[in-house]
């Protein structure tokens, strides 16, 4: 058995590819190797911002021999009257057989001519060579460049290849235009703290000297055989294990944030990118001038953590009371820390200082004197100004407060915070620091005497600001939130700029599935389909003839991310989503519509008894009963046997039992229905189920389709009406049997 390496030495990596890039490998590499019928014992993807690479131990040196089924040309054409013909004859010499090594086979499709074929396995090395260039030009990223005048494209240039079988280089060549790079066992070590080569290993040796510190540099690093690869570049001062870098940047920090009396603030986005922006990290501490902790605790993390990479330190790790220290991840010299820091300090003291003025600078003046100047920002080229789109949120927000018949409180919170909520906008702080709006809005909302309330809600109505991320708490937060999301939603499709594949530059996905997600987690009342035509009629005044289609393609755009919530989020079955939901169901779409957290409800319960096995009981009578309802012409609304069944067409007994127990549904139906207790209908339709099946296949059966049109269409009506009483739930007919 064999170990393989292969390390593309690169120039300077993005930080988000490195991780990316390893995933990638991680998945393409033992597929590959799995499709050239090479097994393996493990595979190893190292990658730093210098590097990418893979180690996999355990390879065979040559693949076993193996036998393949081929199959050939129909028996009728590759053998006339028992003798070969030219289709049999260039099958075989196609296959490297002779004639008499054809088999004929009988298949679903008639008789084929077959050929077992002996194929010798290849040398390892070989299936390598013809991989690595594979591996390399299936990763893909944003941003890929090409260097000198070559087509080869990568993050970033690659400059060096190591490729071993254990000790023995394998050869590879990658040409870029007039760039050509060769493989060798040389890897490169870290920039600064290595110079010297390193001794050569043992055969499988373990002992591997520490070389000392250099003051600057960079040095080549002779990879003895493939399984030395790890410690050989942890002697150069490179942990190319990016998890094992990970965890020393952790404890470093930790250990950092300790000594200063603190906690450290380790979010896992900045841990996630530090760890791929350095090869030997180094913890360094940096201080801030004590004056700059009058600033709000949110616009010194996002200057430390947003814009300069450094972990704050807290007080409390439950509160965001900061004290005036950093940490940053160093990968130079830990000898020269105190210079690195000092470095580090002089950029933070600039940047906080500016961050200090333009606090001041805004508070000279309330909140409200700044919505003037949104009439200066643009929303959208053909949407007009923030300001615009201010006035048009508000009026959504009076439209929701009109739904939910608020107190007057309420409703005077919501219009100040819906009036107020983009004001923040233009403020020299969320100016440089785009990443504060909506914090700041609710900082200088309190400094200009507004309501808590109204504040609140201004930085809770950009929630959620990603998946995962909380959703407004406040009522005042929540209705803003939605009337904001609403506005972009329809204003966006509205110019038929709607989302296609992946390209969603203005998140319209993301705003959808918020609005929907605030309703079902605050458990709001709200007529989405009447709030959707409420405002679309608004935004189409000038031209009315737009506005059916175009409430058409935000209703069926709102289904879809019902239908992705439900099945991704909810984990709801998709057959019980498109039974709550409607296929093609106009009535079914404009109830979820109408009603949100009644389609959650009957899906989160149709869920609950498919679990509990209780909906088997009742599938087969009502499916089968809607089945064939489909074949009358009752409506799909009507519950009343009285109106619509005539007891002097019945001709067997079964027939008034059925229409009995129909009538006895009635009540526990309205009742379900009025309190949404759907467990109610669905004990009705347990005890009605064995008279429905005495209905159809019991001693006393009938005949659906009766061929007297009248006793044909009476009991089409009986079975419309189990349908109907079952559809207050679900549609059946969308249902799956899952046996």
């Amino acid at each position: 058995m064999a170990n393989f390496l292969l390390e593309l030495g690169t120039e300077e990596l993005p930080a988000s590819f490195v991780k990316e890039g390893a995933q990638q490998w991680q998945r393409l590499v033992p597929a590959t190797l799995s499709e050239q019928f090479l097994t393996n014992e493990s595979i190893h993807v190292y990658a730093t911002p210098r590097r990418l690479a893979v180690l996999i131990e355990g390879l065979p040196l040559q693949q076993l021999d193996r036998e393949e089924e081929v199959k050939g040309p129909p028996a009728s054409s590759a053998f006339k009257d028992g003798k070969p013909t030219k289709a049999a004859e260039g099958f075989a010499k196609k296959q490297g057989v002779e004639i008499d090594a054809l088999e004929i086979r009988a298949t679903d499709k008639g008789d084929f001519v077959f050929v077992l074929k002996k194929i010798p396995g290849r040398m390892s090395a070989d299936i390598l060579a013809e991989l690595v260039p594979l591996w390399i030009s299936k990763l893909e990223g944003k941003r890929f460049m090409r260097w000198a005048d070559g087509d080869l494209k990568f993050p970033r240039p690659i400059r060096s290849i190591v490729a071993l079988l254990d000790d023995t280089v394998l050869p590879i060549t990658l040409v870029s235009g007039s760039d050509t790079i060769k493989s060798d066992r040389i890897s490169q070590a870290h920039r600064v703290l290595y110079t010297a080569p390193t001794p050569p290993l043992s055969k499988g040796g373990t002992s591997l000297p520490t070389p000392p510190l250099s003051k600057g540099g960079t040095g080549g690093v002779s990879i003895p055989q493939a399984e030395d690869y790890v410690e050989c570049l942890r002697a150069a001062y490179v942990e190319v294990d990016r998890a094992q870098r990970k965890t020393q940047i952790k404890a470093q920090v930790e250990a950092a944030a300790t000594k200063q009396g603190g906690y450290a603030d380790i979010t896992d986005d900045l841990l996630e990118e530090v760890t791929d922006l350095v090869e030997w990290p180094n913890a360094v501490v940096g201080k801030f001038d004590d004056e700059f902790l009058m600033l709000p605790p949110e616009v010194i993390t996002t200057i430390i953590v947003t814009n300069q990479r450094y972990f704050p330190i807290l007080k409390n790790p439950d509160f965001p009371e900061l004290l005036p220290y950093f940490i940053t991840i160093s990968n130079g010299d830990p000898a020269k820390s105190a210079i690195i820091a000092a470095g580090n300090e002089r950029v933070v003291r600039a940047r906080l200082a500016d961050g200090q003025f333009f606090y001041k600078a805004d508070l000279a003046k309330p909140l409200e004197d700044y919505l003037p100047k949104l009439e200066t920002v643009t929303f959208q080229e053909d949407l007009g100004t923030v300001r615009e789109k201010v006035d048009r949120l508000c009026k959504i927000a009076n439209l929701i407060v009109n739904q939910l018949e608020l107190t007057a409180e309420e409703n005077l919170h919501i219009a100040r915070a819906a009036l107020l909520c983009k004001a923040d906008l233009v403020t020299q702080m969320v100016y440089e620091l785009p990443e504060m709006q909506g914090i700041m809005g609710q900082k200088y909302a309190l400094a200009s005497g507004e309501s808590e309330a109204v504040a609140t809600a201004i930085f809770e109505h950009y929630l959620p600001k990603g998946a995962g991320d909380n959703l407004p708490q406040t009522l005042t937060g929540q209705v803003v939130g939605i009337s904001d999301k609403l506005d972009t939603l329809v204003s966006i499709f509205g110019l038929g700029m709607l989302p296609t594949g992946s390209s969603d530059p203005f998140a319209l996905r993301r705003a959808a599935n918020a609005i929907v997600n605030i309703i079902w987690a605050a458990q709001l009342p709200v007529n989405l389909h009447q709030l959707l035509a409420e405002v679309v009629a608004k935004f189409t005044a000038a031209r009315p003839e737009t506005s059916a289609e175009l409430l058409s393609q935000l209703s069926e755009f709102f289904l879809q991310r019902i239908r992705t919530l439900l099945q991704e989020e909810k984990n709801i079955d998709y057959d019980l989503v498109n039974a709550v939901l409607g296929e093609n169901d106009p009535e079914y779409t404009e109830r979820a519509l109408r009603d949100l957290l009644d389609a959650l409800e009957r899906a989160l319960f149709l869920q609950q008894i498919r679990n509990n096995n209780t909906l088997d009981m009742i599938y087969e009578t009502v499916n089968r009963s809607t089945r064939l309802a489909a074949q009358g012409d009752l409506d799909k609304v009507e519950l009343e046997p009285k109106t619509v069944v005539k007891p002097e067409l019945f001709q067997k007994s079964s027939e008034p039992a059925f229409y009995d127990a129909l009538v006895q549904l009635v009540p526990q139906t309205q009742l379900s229905k009025q309190t949404r207790n759907y467990q109610l209908l669905v004990d009705s339709l347990t005890e009605i189920a064995p008279t429905v099946s005495n209905f159809f296949d019991g001693p006393d059966s009938v005949l659906v389709m009766d061929a007297d049109s009248g006793i044909k269409r009476n009991r089409l009506n009986l079975l419309g009406l189990l349908r109907n009483h079952a559809r207050v739930l679900a549609d059946f007919g969308a249902i799956v049997n899952r046996f």
